[in-house]
């Protein structure tokens, strides 16, 4: 059995080298490194497959994981012998910072790669702990922890960092796989700073390196780091400008630091980019990234008072009738989107309206984000006076929850629970029990607070300590409401609510100047899209 799957995996390969040779646009003479960035990573290869060794490289440093496969596989058919270019098979198949573990198929082809590497003659001791190094990704079943699996990769990559520091490209994988484990609820940041130390010290011999730009901005990607990635973000989609995720990344910095603009037109490029690449590779539906893309610029839309923009992107969305593939980027934009244009503009009963859309996708793969669906409905409802629709949201909400919690999913259960908190707050509120609404609302707020965002998404639905303030302000506790605004303002900057509320709750409060200075911050929001 073995046998006849290793010969279909090697036909795999043959095919993918001889549709590249047959006119596929994305052969390896069409791009370069001035549309890729330049890596150099040696290995022991013909000198034509070393250079599309390098090439192949440079997509994976950019998750281009598709191209950067195909490459690979090119790599195995332009030079047999080459036991890396089964390395870099099995790399493009495991995305560590993705939210969703490789499927089955995915882990099987994996596993396969490496296989065929075992036969060829691996000539160097530095090859060999590669290849030991990504094994550790594909050890055990399909049911192995994922998280457990990336800890055994980043301790693998680091002895291969240690064996071997004169090479730039072990320190730069070791960054990412520090990254990839960083603890959400860790806000000491240790990984991540380490990660960066790294990184900043391949930058100063290769500037133009994509993999160092983009893990710089991921490390960076945190309330107090987004400082320190900014040069990465406007520098990243010059050093990579072909790859759409490297058009898209530099809004990541752009939104920590509440740069609506720069983030908008970010995203703008990378969504172009992508229906661009999925025309030209015949997707069979609307790729993933173009979600992806579009939820980060409805996000920063909305923030500048740009409705209509935002209200096309719905409209596109709605229009989408197949995701390809299938996962948690697009289910998470397949639910956002929607949530976030109601609930930004404060249009209750239309997020009280909301439906669980599109009826015919995997929702039950996905629990965390049909719940933004749920929350959206849920505090609309409540806040629109439909206390029946708020208590069903509330209850499908606490069995999405259970039911990641019993696949110990414990980052989206913490996710759902922040959300139930917070519509069980404002039904609470509703029914006149304002003690119990704080203590629920502010028990969401200090959830949020312990833990990060996932990379799926540039923000929370509506921020925790946000909706806390807005309770206060409801509850004529102008004051208190003013500090919850400026602690929400902190880790998410510029948001056009929190900023339009902590100048109510300034002016309320009788602080005059926040109230003007706020004022004059909002203004400036309104007025950056007719800036551009």
């Amino acid at each position: 059995m073995k046998t006849a799957v290793s010969i279909i995996f090697i036909l795999a390969l043959m095919s993918a080298g001889l549709l590249r040779a047959d006119g596929d646009h994305h052969h390896s003479g069409a791009l370069d490194e001035e549309k890729l960035g330049k890596v150099t990573f040696p290995v022991s290869c013909s000198p034509v497959a070393q250079a599309q060794f390098n090439q192949a490289v440079a997509m994976l440093h950019s998750f281009w994981y598709d191209e950067a496969g195909k490459m690979f596989r090119q790599v195995t058919v332009t030079d047999p012998a080459c036991a890396m270019g089964y390395w870099g098979v099995a790399m493009s198949l495991y995305p560590q910072l993705w939210a969703t573990p490789p499927v089955t198929a995915e882990l099987q082809q994996g596993r396969e790669a490496l296989q065929q590497a075992e036969k060829r003659v691996i000539k160097t001791e530095r090859e060999k702990a590669y290849l030991a190094a990504v094994a550790s990704l594909y050890q055990g079943d399909e049911k192995a922890d994922y998280g457990a699996r990336k800890i055994a990769y980043q301790d693998a990559m680091e002895q291969v960092w240690m064996q071997n520091p004169d090479d730039r490209e072990a320190a730069v994988f070791y960054a990412l796989a520090l990254i990839s484990t960083a603890a959400p609820k860790d806000k000491t940041y240790a990984k991540q700073k380490k990660a960066l130390g790294l990184l900043q010290k391949v930058l100063e011999h290769e500037p133009g390196h994509p993999g160092v730009a983009h893990y710089i901005i991921h490390g960076s990607d945190y309330p107090g780091l987004a400082g320190l990635g900014l040069s990465a973000a406007q520098t990243y989609a010059k050093i990579a400008p072909a790859v759409p995720h490297a058009l898209h990344m530099p809004s990541h910095i752009f939104i920590r630091l509440g740069q609506w603009p720069e983030a908008a037109q970010s995203n703008l490029a990378a969504y172009h980019a992508a229906k661009d690449y999925a025309r030209k590779n015949a997707v069979n539906g609307t790729w993933d990234q173009q979600f992806h893309f579009m939820d980060y610029m409805m996000y920063a839309h909305l923030q500048t008072g740009e409705t209509e923009k935002s209200r096309e992107i719905l409209q596109e969305l709605h229009g989408i009738q197949k995701a390809q593939p299938e996962n948690t980027t697009s289910a998470y934009a397949f639910a956002a989107i929607p949530a976030r244009y109601a609930l930004e503009r404060g249009e209750w009963r239309e997020a009280a309206g909301l439906t669980v859309s599109p009826a015919d996708f995997p929702w039950n793969q996905f629990g965390w984000c049909e719940a933004i669906t749920h929350f959206a409905r849920g505090l609309g409802a409540a806040r629109s006076g439909q206390a029946d629709v708020a208590r069903n949201s509330l209850q499908r909400l606490e069995v999405l929850r259970d039911a990641d919690k019993a696949t110990n999913k414990g980052y989206p259960v913490d996710q759902i629970e922040i959300q139930r908190l917070a519509v069980a707050a404002w039904i609470a509120y509703a029914a006149g029990r304002t003690e119990e609404a704080v203590k629920l609302m502010r028990a969401s707020a200090e959830l949020e607070d312990s833990t990060e965002k996932d990379n799926v998404t540039p923000s929370a639905i509506v921020p925790a300590r946000e909706l806390l303030g807005e309770l206060l302000l409801e509850l004529k506790q102008p004051g208190e409401a003013l500090k919850e605004f400026e602690t929400s303002l902190i880790r998410t900057p510029n948001r056009r609510n929190g900023v339009f509320r902590a100048e109510q709750a300034a002016r309320l409060a009788g602080d005059q100047f926040k109230a003007n200075r706020y004022e004059e911050q909002f203004q400036q929001l309104s007025a950056s899209n007719w800036l551009r």
